[in-house]
């Protein structure tokens, strides 16, 4: 334990006047105590100055670690003529099984097992674009590049991490890499759920006027987390995030929320058209996904609060071998979503069904009336008409009575397996209208 204070007082690293006549300690030492728990330490190494000496010179040590722990490094002068003294030179940790920081150890594993990952999801997609690629949409090269991207941003992680544990310094230039695939991955993936969500050829063929604003959300979003990654990775080695990042985070926070608010207001209103239109097969992917998104925001939300608990509560980073968790969540919990929308996506013969032209035709078979579409009109107040498709036909006669008189309605229906509805129309409740529908 590194410091004290005199009956309880203010805490001082220098023994002042007080502890001094206490016996604690000599007056302008450094004030330690041996550790009970890790015996021999903290270590103390003096330089002296000698004479008129402006430099002083620290020996190299080599200090073999016997305990897995956290270690800190303190450079403590306690003479106040040696305000404002530079220090110069250069510390090597090594852990056993290389440079890695122990925070950032278990990263390269878990970016490795990542990597593979994405190398499964990859064969799965790539399957199945090279099976249906005539049927492959806008949408689906999308998600292809995100994937993409994703194998990309792993990859170079690995490889980051393991040269940075061979050599002990980070690559510059793979960081730079992995951190720019890794945010072109982030926003593309926003963006294309956020056009997804506003029904983006499947309810509507283009988006109109909202392009430049998605646009710009994207590059401002791309921008910000650019920015943020580079001051976090780009040849760090500290564990301690500094305030630089904590005030970098701010903006992309916000863009996140911007992005998660226009994502659902736009789903709100795709799910409103597809259930007016009757699309049931679009409205069942649909509602799919926005459980998989609400889950997903659910989770994160659920996440930060979680990770501020933990922050907030291991200040002296007694916890740091757990701490490589936090990031790693993060990625898993992107790719499980990015899995789901394969999954939903996936190329299929019946792919081109979902786009804005072919959807319209689809969903009209489903429910279409299959009568001609000439009302004939009877006595007895009953509109039918009819399907302009007559290749087979039967006969069916309505026959109806009022009063004494028998009126007879007939009309000609395609073969099949037919479904006949009653329909009551408001203005007359004496009106009504035979609806024919296809039931398979």
């Amino acid at each position: 334990m590194i410091g004290g204070s005199a009956y309880g007082g203010q805490k001082a690293i220098c023994c002042t006047s007080d502890l001094a006549k206490l016996g604690a300690c000599t007056e302008g030492s450094v004030i330690y105590r041996p550790s009970q728990v890790n015996p021999g330490w903290p270590q103390l190494f003096v330089a002296s100055f000698d004479g008129s000496d402006s430099i002083a010179t620290l020996p190299s040590r080599t200090i073999p670690i016997t305990k897995t722990g956290m270690y800190n490094m303190y450079f403590i002068h306690c003479d106040p003529s040696l305000a404002g003294v530079e220090i110069e030179g250069k510390t090597i940790w090594k852990n056993p099984t290389g440079y890695l920081p122990g925070r950032m150890a278990p990263l390269k594993n878990f970016f490795e097992f990542m990597s593979f990952a994405f190398v499964l999801l990859g064969i799965y997609w790539f399957y199945q674009y090279m099976k249906f690629w005539r049927e492959v949409l806008p949408l689906q090269n999308c998600i292809t590049l995100v994937i993409t991207l994703g194998m990309f941003e792993m990859a170079l992680w690995y490889f980051e991490y393991a040269e940075f544990n061979e050599t002990g310094v980070r690559a510059k230039g793979i960081t730079f890499w992995a951190v720019t695939f890794g945010t072109v991955k982030r926003t593309v993936a926003r963006v294309i759920i956020l056009i997804v969500s506003m029904g983006y050829g499947v309810v509507r063929p283009t988006l109109g006027g909202l392009t430049s604003k998605v646009v710009m959300l994207g590059g401002t979003f791309f921008l910000a987390t650019e920015i943020l990654e580079l001051v976090e990775n780009l040849g760090t080695v500290n564990d301690l995030s500094g305030k630089a990042r904590l005030f970098l985070v701010y903006p992309v926070a916000i863009l996140d929320a911007a992005f998660i608010l226009w994502i659902f207001i736009s789903l709100a209103k795709t799910l409103d058209k597809l259930w007016a239109r009757r699309s049931m097969a679009k409205l069942d992917i649909y509602r799919k996904f926005t459980i998989a998104l609400a889950v997903t925001v659910l989770v994160s939300v659920g996440w930060i609060g979680y990770e501020i608990y933990f922050k907030s509560t291991d200040v002296f980073n007694e916890r740091w071998q757990y701490a490589w968790i936090i990031p790693a969540f993060w990625h898993v919990l992107s790719f499980s979503l990015l899995c789901v929308i394969a999954h939903l996506w996936a190329p299929s013969q019946n792919s081109m069904r979902f786009t804005n032209d072919a959807s319209e035709n689809f969903d009209r078979e489903d429910s279409l009336s299959l009568i001609r579409p000439g009302p004939i009109a009877s006595k007895n107040g009953w509109s039918l008409s009819s399907s302009p498709d007559t290749k087979a036909t039967k006969n069916i006669r309505d026959t109806s009575f009022d009063g004494d008189e028998e009126n007879k309605s007939e009309f000609h229906i395609a073969s099949g397996l037919w479904e006949l509805q009653v329909c009551h129309v408001l203005r007359d409740p004496k009106e009504q209208v035979i609806c024919i529908q296809h039931s398979t």
